[in-house]
């Protein structure tokens, strides 16, 4: 199998990470994407932050979503770069998803649900998380109206000091994306929680359901995995069985000799 093209790989990650939605499937895609090409994990953490400091706040908050299934894949899989690249990076990867200027304050509640989920898989430790939550404090300081699943209410306000309503950095279809995605957050997290198959018809009828439409970077990581996969075989196989099939190739191609033989008489 061809190598693959770094730079080809690095755009077709950014634009997987530009693209998260509320969907699991959609962060799980991603996590597996970055752990097949975890030679490159150097490369694809850098984008990870790369993206995290130049998208919306509602990508913004995607991507921090999406960094839970990754570092818990990761961590399952033993490739430890990825959680160790993040340890490292946390603080700038939370400056980022809700920064100082109160601009991300909506996103405050999404960090802390994260970081807590990495704490208790004990990716991060809890003196870490400890700290991150004293910075977290300052920052929550604007009445996130449109988290409509926590508090009900469709409005996007920041308060001042006098208690008057102040417009936040969000546009209206920004506003809109966040309440929609909170919204199917949320229903999963309760289907999660309490929706339990009949049985295993339904259980694949829901799977179905939730899993994305196959596009063409399905097809080719499709045939990739493939061609690893029968390389793998190839290679784990003993002297026994390769010489057996090197036997069985053999007298194969002799047998197509001697008819092609026979026929031209």
């Amino acid at each position: 199998m061809a190598t693959a093209d770094p730079f080809e790989v690095r755009m077709r990650f950014s634009s997987q990470l530009q693209h998260l939605n509320a969907s699991t499937t959609s962060a799980q895609k991603a996590a597996q994407y970055a752990l097949k090409y975890k030679d490159m994990d150097e490369d694809l953490h850098s984008c990870i932050l790369e993206q995290l400091e130049k998208t919306s706040m509602n990508t913004r908050a995607n991507i921090m979503y999406f960094l839970e299934h990754l570092l818990e894949m990761a961590s399952k899989e033993r490739n430890n770069d990825y959680v160790r690249m993040m340890q490292r990076d946390i603080l700038r990867v939370v400056d980022a998803v809700c920064p100082e200027d109160g601009s991300g304050a909506a996103n405050v509640k999404v960090v802390r649900k994260v970081l807590q989920g990495l704490m208790n898989k004990s990716i991060l430790l809890e003196q870490t998380v400890a700290e991150i939550e004293a910075c977290l404090k300052e920052r929550d300081i604007v009445d996130v109206g449109f988290s409509s699943p926590v508090n009900g209410d469709d409005a996007s306000r920041s308060r001042n000091g006098n208690g008057t309503a102040t417009a936040n950095r969000l546009d209206k279809r920004q506003i809109e994306q966040r309440i929609e995605e909170d919204r199917e957050r949320h229903k999963r997290m309760r289907e999660s929680m309490w929706a339990v198959p009949a049985s295993i018809e339904e259980e694949a009828m829901k799977l179905w359901e939730e899993t994305s439409e196959l596009g063409e970077d399905d097809h080719i990581l499709g045939a990739e995995e493939r061609e690893e996969f029968l390389r793998e075989m190839e290679a784990s196989k003993c002297e026994h069985l390769r010489a057996r099939d090197a036997a069985a190739a053999a007298a194969a191609a002799s047998g197509t000799a001697t008819a092609n033989g026979a026929s031209s008489h």
